[in-house]
């Protein structure tokens, strides 16, 4: 099987409600542990444009938020339903992520 790491980054009052939402969708998995995840705290920056419909902050106006950035594996196979789950659960309108494709031990 093939695996992949997403990466997020999310308001730190909402972080566990993402965590949460990746996990029951299959993300980290690891052996016998289920909601595996690593997260670090940060500052994400951003100015919101004309037509942008800000969950925080104002058009026009830079804004910086405290933020924690969300690890999580899972089976490539199941990268898009934990993808669709972290939208669901994120509050922002457009959410920013990695997609890191992983190599097993045995690869190298």
């Amino acid at each position: 099987m093939s695996k992949v790491k997403i990466v997020t980054f999310v308001p730190a009052d909402y972080a566990a409600t993402v965590r949460q939402a990746m996990g029951d969708a299959g993300a980290g998995a690891q052996g016998d542990y289920s909601h595996c995840s690593f997260s670090s705290v940060g500052i994400g920056r951003f100015t919101p444009q004309d037509g942008a419909k800000p969950f925080i902050g104002d058009v026009g106006t830079p804004e910086e938020v405290q933020e924690e950035r969300i690890e999580v594996i899972c089976e490539r196979s199941e990268a898009k339903t934990v993808i669709a789950a972290m939208r669901a659960a994120h509050p922002y309108e457009e959410v920013a992520f990695d997609i890191i494709p992983l190599l097993s031990e045995e690869e190298l």
